[in-house]
């Protein structure tokens, strides 16, 4: 299927400029990028962008889809009272039909958001990449290892679904520290170094994690995880709100990810990324909202907004950190992290995964910056049209591959069994 997008502004995220003109895609791929020119190809759909941003998808680059189910369950507590009093009792209930329908949910408000890809920790697996399948959407499993259980299926998932279907991949990964022993991590390393694959894990999320850490091992997680191999093939970590100087040094030498959750820190009073300290220690950087459940909201919007700002109070300079960096954090630095080759910049070859950011709204107005409007003034709201590999999904507050009524009125049904 050929598409051509005209009347167009294109943000490719391979800099801060903006190309007027138009963007064509060939099935799943980008085939032209450029001024307006007269042009003999058969297009089976014409679209007037009609001044608006073309841009990368938005990259969740760290989020349990399913957790939909746990959306304003239990906001009053903190991360531990959170996990034992209010999640892990509840997610003990469910079964293969409750995570793909709560997946369905949750990625029919990535559409919504611009979003185009995740990167996602949960279990059931095969539910979520059905319902992935089914959708149309980008979706990398991050194995969610603990104590409870999934060592025993990592190898297999592994790989299964980097074979499962080309919008499905999966990487080596573990739920934390404190929830997987060191054997079970051991383990996790010999994969790791059998397969020479990148591993992930939440990471210094709070400052009791990293004291009862050092009270077990000496160290710091991230120097634990190093010690043990885990990060010798690369990988990274979600959140590191609680990170060392040591802990950014080690994670700039060899390359590693550190992927921001403010919404989630803030709500479960977590603490507060110093996001400029790894900026200015040029480590590699993504975005994601966390689960629906600790959010509240699957927004990259709000995310961003907060990832650039919150440093602003920190160093008490509204100059800290540049918005433009924080949008490639969440386009581009999320598809490197995820490995999606061709999804990080809109160019020629590359995958059509594109969203169009609505200017033409009172809060995008006037556009002194078209591109720190997105950071400062966007929300869900401004987005028009999401494309994935190229299937436009969402349009105009409507989805082309999810059956949003059907979707709610199950997800209501279920919760109830749940709660």
């Amino acid at each position: 299927m050929r598409i051509r997008f005209y009347n167009a502004r294109i943000l490719t995220m391979e800099n801060d400029s903006l190309i007027e003109g138009e963007l064509w895609t060939s099935d799943t791929s980008i085939e032209y990028i450029g001024a307006s020119i007269p042009s003999d190809k058969d297009f089976d759909r014409q679209i007037d962008c009609q001044g608006n941003i073309l841009m990368p998808g938005l990259k969740d680059a760290h989020t349990h889809t399913a957790m939909t189910f746990s959306r304003s369950l239990a906001d009053e507590y903190c991360l531990d009272d959170w996990l034992h009093k209010a999640i892990f009792p509840r997610e003990a209930k469910l079964n293969a039909e409750h995570v793909y329908w709560f997946t369905k949910l949750g990625l029919a408000e990535y559409l919504a958001g611009g979003i185009t890809s995740c990167f996602d920790m949960y279990f059931e697996k095969e539910a979520s990449a059905r319902a992935a399948v089914e959708t149309g959407f980008r979706f990398v499993f991050c194995g969610a290892v603990n104590d409870f259980g999934g060592l025993e299926h990592l190898e297999e998932d592994y790989n299964r679904f980097n074979s499962y279907d080309p919008l499905v991949a999966f990487k080596m990964g573990f739920h934390a520290e404190y929830t997987t022993c060191e054997d079970n991590l051991k383990k996790i390393s010999e994969l790791v170094h059998k397969y020479e694959a990148p591993c992930f894990a939440h990471i210094s999320e709070t400052k009791a994690e990293v004291e009862g850490c050092k009270g077990r091992y000496g160290v710091t997680p991230a120097v634990l995880f190093d010690r043990l191999g885990l990060y010798d093939y690369g990988g990274g970590g979600f959140h590191c709100v609680w990170f060392t100087d040591e802990d950014r040094e080690l994670y700039a030498r060899k390359g590693l990810w550190a992927v921001f959750n403010a919404c989630s820190n803030l709500k479960l009073a977590s603490g507060i990324t110093p996001v400029y300290k790894f900026i200015d220690n040029n480590i590699n950087i993504a975005i994601g909202t966390d689960g629906a459940g600790s959010n509240n909201s699957l927004s990259m919007f709000r995310e961003m907004y907060l990832d650039t700002v919150l440093s602003n109070v920190e160093t008490v300079n509204a100059a800290s950190v540049d918005p433009f960096t924080v949008l490639k954090a969440g386009t581009s630095g999320g598809a490197n992290l995820m490995g999606l080759d061709g999804c990080d910049t809109l160019k020629v070859g590359n995958k059509a995964d594109i969203v169009m950011i609505d200017m033409n709204k009172p809060s995008m107005k006037p556009e002194n910056n078209p591109v720190r409007n997105i950071i400062y003034s966007a929300d869900n709201s401004c987005v028009k049209l999401t494309m994935v590999n190229g299937r436009i999904l969402y349009e105009n507050g409507q989805f082309t591959t999810i059956d949003i009524d059907e979707t709610y009125r199950m997800c209501n049904k279920l919760v109830e069994e749940l709660i």
